[in-house]
């Protein structure tokens, strides 16, 4: 959502001991290549060998997970698989992992932003789709069609279990004429959001030589064409864990683009 950009990697309990033995047999039943004995060498010494770890840590089921580097692919660019390039490691039930981007209650709310689908920001206009020069043209949305999302992100693995909940909350639309001959309502076109969660007011009768708490007055006909009137949404980010930790990330923008034909009042003299 926006231009928030989650983590492409980080590190979370994967395997028991036993799991893991079957995940080594199987990472090592392939064909040779290159470096192949070198390499399972070392493998072999890491994982069974005891240096460190003695026949897959089997000694310890019960007390620990076995932790890997978990890959976001979509969202990998160039070298960021870099920042995950730790081997596979151990950790015991309740200690810290001892790298960094190891995944905790603040990881799992950024994940669970990723995650996060806001309603569309197409906003109700009056006069709708076509309107006329020097018309103000209304615009809202309603609370039922803008409201708050939240995503929930759970690990719940061996001897780690947590819960990170990301709320997205809707605080102001931004109205966006589409071109420079139009005055917005409010002059920043910035409509904050109602008390009762709505934003902008709808047009009723009687409002027409009213200028609208939300809205856009063009200037100049759209000349048989339309304009793209763009609504952007922002929206505040904060999350809070199981674990009692909250915060806030940063806030996320998603806009729609709708068109608006604008025609001259014709008028006739006799």
């Amino acid at each position: 959502m926006g231009t928030y950009d989650p983590p492409g990697c980080w590190y979370e309990p994967l395997w028991t001991p036993e799991e893991y033995e079957k995940e080594f047999k199987k990472r090592w039943n392939v064909g040779h290549f290159s470096g192949a004995g070198e390499a399972y060498a070392g493998e072999t010494a890491r994982y069974v060998d005891g240096k460190p770890y003695k026949d897959f840590n089997k000694d310890k089921s019960g007390e620990g997970m076995f932790w890997g580097a978990v890959y976001d692919w979509d969202r990998l660019e160039g070298d960021d698989y870099l920042a995950c390039g730790e081997a596979d490691f151990w950790v015991d039930n309740g200690d810290e992992p001892p790298v960094e981007n190891a995944i905790d209650a603040e990881t799992l709310a950024q994940l669970a932003y990723n995650e996060i689908k806001v309603p569309d920001t197409e906003v109700t206009l009056r006069p709708e789709d076509i309107t006329k020069v020097n018309l103000p043209t209304w615009a809202w949305l309603d609370k039922a069609d803008f409201h708050e999302v939240s995503v929930t992100a759970t690990l719940d693995v061996g001897g780690w279990n947590l819960s990170s909940t990301t709320t997205a909350k809707p605080v102001s639309l931004k109205l966006e004429a589409g071109t420079e001959d139009a005055t917005l309502f409010p002059a920043s076109g910035e409509c904050a959001i109602n008390d009762d969660g709505s934003i902008g007011a709808p047009y009723a009768k009687g409002k027409a030589d009213e200028d609208p708490p939300c809205g856009i007055t063009y200037l100049r006909a759209s000349g048989g064409e339309a304009y793209e009137l763009q609504a952007t949404a922002t929206w505040e980010i904060t999350w809070e864990s199981t674990t009692g930790e909250s915060g806030t990330l940063p806030d996320g923008t998603f806009g729609t683009t709708q068109d608006v034909t604008v025609q001259e009042i014709q008028a006739v003299n006799r």
